[in-house]
C-alpha cells in the first residue's frame, strides 16, 4: 500500500459560522511543518475547527480499517470496512502491510479522522468548549502528525505505531494486580466488606515484594446515593460516610495485610459550596466543576493530596469526560459536546484545559501514587497517567457484558499497552451470577496478557477452586512479562486465539 502524503494535505478548510470553506481569512495562517507540526495563527478571526483532506489511493478501498475511540471502547472496536469517525489515529491493513496515520499524544486539539473511499480527512477541533477560540495573534500548535508503514504482523504493526505516537509513556513501576470491590458490592460497601476483600487478596497473593492493591470503589464517600426510590448522586465532598469512618485507619489496616490501598473518586462533581464561577454546569444535584478555573484546580489538588495523605497508593478517577462533554464516548462522533459549554478561561482549547486538569491530578498525587484514568480521553491521558481503562464496565451479573466490554477492549487496546500506558481491561467479577467457566477464562487471558489484573470476589463465590485459580493468576500477573497478542483480531471483535509468553490459548467466549 502506498503511503498517503500525510504532511501535505490537498485541501485545507476552516469552519466559519458552521460552514466549511477553503477560503481562509487573510488574518489566519495555517502551517504544516516538515516535522509534522500543524499550527495556526489568527489575529481577529474566531476559530472552531480546521480540516485537512488527503486523496486516498484506490488500493485502500479493499483493505481493513481500524479507528480508535475518544475515551474507552464500548464493545465496538474492530477492524472493518465500515465508514466511521476515528478519533486520534487510524490504520489500514491488507494483513501483509499496515499503514498508520495519527497525531502524537497530548495534542492541543481534539482530533479525528474520517475515511470515505476516495479521501481521508483529519479534523482539528480547537474550540474553547463549544465557543470560538481567539488567538489574538498567538501561534497554536494543534498537533504533530505521524504516518508509517509496516510489514508482517498486524498486531505488531499497530503496537509499533502506538509507540511512534507516544515518545514518553508513563508506566507503573511494577505490574499491577489485586482487588476492586465494585462488581461484588456495586456501591453497597463498608469498611468491614473492604477488609474481608483485602484479606482474600492477601491470601491469594504470591510471596513477592510486588504487593497487590485493594481498590475501594464508589460508595465510601459522604454523598453517595443510588437505588430505587432514591435521588441519584455520586460525587464529593471527598470525606468518608458512616460505613467507613476513618479512611486513614482503613488504609493502614489494608497495608498491614501486605496489600496496597487504592481508592475511587469523581473529581469534577461535588455538593460542596464553591464560587459560582467555578461551576461549569448543573446535572441534577451535581455541580460539575469548571477545570479551566484556577480555584477548581486548587480544590482538585487539595482533594487528591488529602487522599494520598490518608495513605492510598492508587487513585482511580472516573466520569470526567462524561461530566465535561455531557455524553459517553460512543455518542460523540464528530461532535464531542452534547450541549453548549462555556469555560471560564477562554484562552485555551478544550484539549489544553483537559490536559492541564489531568496534570493537576498527576502533580498532586506525587511520584509514589499510581493513577488509573477511567472515562478519560485516551490520547490526552497518555504520558500523564500510568493506567488507562480500555473499555466500559465489565460485570458481576451478566457474562455477555464482560465478553463485550472486557474481551473486545482488551484485544483492541493491547496495541497501546506499554506504548501509551498500562491498559486495564477491568475486573473479573467473580459472583454466583456469572458462569465460573467463563470467568475462569477471562481471569486466565488477563493473567497472561501482561496487563493489570483486578478481581471482585463475592462472599458466596469464594470457593476452594476459585481461590486456587486466583492464586495461579496472581502469580503470573505479579511478574513482568511480554504483552500477549490476539492473533485473530482482524477477523472478529472478540478474539479467541491468544499468543503469550505462556503459549497459545484458544478460548470459548460464547
Amino acid at each position: 500500500m502506498e503511503l498517503i502524503g500525510i504532511l501535505s494535505p490537498e485541501v485545507i478548510e476552516l469552519e466559519v459560522e458552521g460552514t466549511w470553506t477553503a477560503q481562509i481569512p487573510r488574518d489566519v495562517q495555517i502551517e504544516m511543518a516538515a516535522n509534522g507540526e500543524a499550527s495556526v495563527t489568527a489575529q481577529k478571526t474566531g476559530l472552531t475547527r480546521i480540516r485537512f483532506t488527503y486523496h486516498a489511493p484506490e488500493e485502500l478501498r479493499e483493505v481493513y480499517v481500524y479507528g480508535d475511540a475518544w475515551e474507552r471502547g464500548y464493545g465496538d472496536l474492530e477492524w472493518s470496512r465500515k465508514k466511521r469517525v476515528m478519533p486520534w489515529y487510524c490504520m489500514f491493513s491488507d494483513r501483509k502491510e499496515t499503514c498508520g496515520y495519527g497525531v502524537k499524544v497530548q495534542p492541543n486539539a481534539l482530533c479525528f479522522w474520517e475515511y470515505d473511499n476516495d479521501r481521508l480527512s483529519l479534523t482539528f477541533d480547537i474550540r474553547n468548549g463549544t465557543e470560538c477560540l481567539y488567538l489574538n495573534g498567538k501561534k497554536l500548535v494543534m498537533a504533530t502528525l505521524v504516518a508509517e508503514r509496516y510489514q508482517g504482523s498486524v498486531h505488531e504493526a499497530a503496537h509499533s505505531f502506538c509507540k511512534l505516537m507516544c515518545d514518553s509513556p508513563r508506566l507503573p513501576k511494577n505490574p499491577v494486580y489485586g482487588g476492586n470491590d465494585w462488581y461484588c458490592n456495586y456501591g453497597d460497601n463498608s469498611c468491614e466488606k473492604i477488609m474481608l476483600h483485602a484479606k482474600r487478596i492477601a491470601e491469594c497473593a504470591p510471596d513477592t515484594p510486588n504487593r497487590p492493591y485493594m481498590v475501594i470503589d464508589d460508595g465510601w464517600q459522604l454523598c453517595s446515593s443510588r437505588g430505587e426510590g432514591r435521588v441519584y448522586y455520586i460525587g464529593g465532598p471527598w470525606e468518608a460516610n458512616r460505613k467507613f469512618g476513618d479512611m486513614r485507619r482503613l488504609a493502614k489496616d489494608i497495608s498491614d495485610l501486605g496489600v496496597r490501598p487504592g481508592i475511587w473518586m469523581r473529581p469534577l462533581v461535588t455538593l460542596e459550596h464553591v464560587p459560582d464561577e467555578c461551576v461549569l454546569k448543573l446535572i441534577g444535584l451535581c455541580q460539575v466543576l469548571d477545570p479551566s478555573h484556577e480555584e477548581t484546580i486548587k480544590m482538585i489538588k487539595r482533594d487528591v493530596r488529602k487522599i494520598v495523605g490518608w495513605g492510598y497508593k492508587l487513585i482511580k478517577h472516573d466520569f470526567s469526560t462524561c461530566d465535561l462533554f455531557g455524553q459517553w464516548g460512543f455518542s460523540m462522533g464528530t461532535e464531542p459536546f452534547s450541549e453548549k459549554v462555556e469555560f471560564y478561561d477562554k484562552t485555551r482549547t478544550t484539549a489544553q484545559i483537559v490536559k492541564d486538569f489531568y496534570m493537576a491530578i498527576r502533580e498532586a498525587a506525587g511520584e509514589d501514587t499510581a493513577i488509573i484514568g477511567c472515562n478519560t480521553m485516551t490520547h490526552l491521558a497518555a504520558g500523564i497517567f500510568e493506567i488507562q481503562r480500555t473499555g466500559d464496565d465489565t460485570s458481576g451479573q451478566e457474562w455477555e457484558r464482560t465478553r463485550k466490554m472486557g474481551v473486545n477492549t482488551l484485544a483492541f487496546r493491547m496495541m497501546q499497552h506499554n506504548a501509551f500506558y498500562a491498559v486495564d481491561a477491568d475486573c473479573v467479577g467473580i459472583t454466583g451470577k456469572v458462569s465460573w467457566e467463563k470467568n475462569r477464562q477471562w481471569l486466565d487471558v488477563l493473567a497472561k496478557s501482561g496487563t493489570p489484573l483486578f478481581v471482585s470476589i463475592a462472599e458466596d463465590a469464594y470457593t476452594d477452586e476459585v481461590k486456587t485459580e486466583i492464586k495461579k493468576a496472581f502469580e503470573k500477573a505479579a511478574v513482568r512479562h511480554n504483552a500477549s497478542a490476539p492473533e485473530d483480531f482482524t477477523d472478529t471483535y472478540v478474539p479467541r486465539k491468544w499468543e503469550s509468553d505462556f503459549g497459545t490459548d484458544v478460548y470459548d467466549w460464547d
